[in-house]
């Protein structure tokens, strides 16, 4: 049994969203560098910053802005780890405390050139010598 209801998961036609952490270098000219298109079968983007966003000195505002963006996020929806690594981070932090440690995230595979959903449950238990003899 499902530890709480989601009601906005049940209604009917309900399609997740790819939470897109910072838009991609080179949008603003119209060149973006990488095709996130892909990502697109998982849910509809929704693009948190714009891509000259920085944290320089500063982090309290920029993670104001992105607990607001991300205030809807579920375990449903997907991170799309796009942009400054420090962005990211606080991003899945964030989602992370949304969903009680379970999200998911796009991954993208070179070999294979596609995403792949990867779920994370950050409170899973395992043996800390898991794999060693």
């Amino acid at each position: 049994m499902p530890e709480s209801i989601d009601y906005k998961t049940m209604k009917e036609g309900y399609k997740p969203t790819v939470y897109v952490i910072q838009e991609i270098a080179g949008t603003r000219i119209g060149r973006p560098k990488i095709n996130i298109l892909g990502a697109s079968q998982y849910g509809e983007f929704k693009f948190l910053l714009p891509e000259l966003s920085q944290i320089i000195f500063s982090p309290g505002p920029m993670i104001f802005k992105l607990r607001k963006l991300l205030k809807n996020f579920t375990k449903e929806d997907f991170l799309l780890l796009t942009g400054d690594p420090a962005l990211i981070l606080i991003a899945g932090v964030i989602a992370s405390e949304n969903t009680n440690g379970k999200f998911k995230l796009l991954k993208w595979d070179k070999q294979e050139r596609r995403y792949y959903p990867i779920s994370i449950n950050i409170y899973e238990k395992g043996e800390l010598n898991e794999g060693k003899e």
